[in-house]
């Protein structure tokens, strides 16, 4: 459970980055370039045995996952933006932590991965504890259905390729996945950027490269993770266990209060990783 605890604490450092960021980033995609590229940089450095192999068997495999990955993290944060503005953000943030359903019928459909009845248990307990996060009464209206939904799936299948390479990749070439997935992401968000003729500020750099330790790691963690843990398990902790660390760390560093609804939450989501996890 080492890697899924590490997993957690480095998508808690993400969100607490982005933030602090708030206030001093103007441009989203050129601060995402800088993230992709800080990745890349650190999964360069992981693969190092990569780069005089390129002719090893599986590295072909490798490239194209990561390729597919890294278009869909960039898919998945575009889609992201797109809903908040059309949607608000209690929709969009909703939708997209819901993605974990998508992760969880990747493995049970297509690797036979068969949860226990306290891992089911545990799972809706955690759906149920999101949707008490995220849908306040009466505080949003879908205006754009498609867009919720291909948020759902695109943020699912982008935790889900983790997966697939867990069962399909070679063990050895991890790293040159996740290099190939950050690099093919980076160079999108660059291409992007240079369509919209968006300008490039020392902030969104800055912020971009911090942004990028953390958010590596979150993906090296849960990758390694799957290893030693079912996905049904890993999935569902690491989603409403990143809730948790986030909530938490956001009481004590920045004094934000917890409501009512987000305590019963709380308090859900502790039953639910303790079923997951028996």
């Amino acid at each position: 459970m080492i890697y899924l605890t590490l997993a957690i604490v480095s998508s808690m450092a993400v969100a607490v980055v982005m933030r602090l960021s708030e206030k001093h980033i103007r441009n989203n995609i050129s601060m995402l370039a800088s993230n992709y590229l800080m990745c890349s940089v650190l999964a360069g450095l992981y693969a190092g045995g990569l780069w005089g192999g390129f002719a090893q068997e599986g590295i072909g495999f490798a490239a194209g996952l990561g390729l597919v990955s890294g278009a869909f993290y960039l898919l998945g944060f575009m889609l992201y933006q797109w809903d908040i503005r059309v949607n608000g953000v209690t929709l969009s943030a909703l939708f997209m932590k819901m993605g974990v359903i998508v992760s969880i019928l990747t493995a049970v459909c297509f690797f036979g991965e068969v949860p226990g009845a306290l891992q089911v248990a545990g799972m809706l307990i955690a759906c149920a504890a999101i949707l008490v996060i995220h849908l306040e009464k009466g505080s949003s209206r879908v205006k754009s259905g498609v867009g919720l939904i291909a948020l759902f799936i695109a943020g699912g299948l982008t935790d889900a390729m983790a997966k697939v390479y867990e069962e399909l990749g070679v063990a050895s070439l991890k790293n040159g996945y996740l290099l190939f997935t950050f690099v093919s992401a980076f160079v999108l968000c660059v291409a992007i950027c240079l369509y919209k003729k968006q300008k490039v500020e020392a902030a969104d750099i800055g912020f971009g490269l911090l942004i990028g330790i953390p958010n590596y790691f979150s993906a090296r963690f849960l990758l390694y993770a799957l290893s030693q843990v079912p996905a049904v398990i890993a999935y569902p902790t690491y989603s409403v266990g990143s809730i948790v660390a986030v909530m938490l760390v956001s009481r004590v560093v920045f004094g934000e209060r917890l409501s009512r609804r987000q305590i019963i939450a709380l308090v859900m989501i502790l039953a639910a990783l303790v079923l997951l996890n028996i």
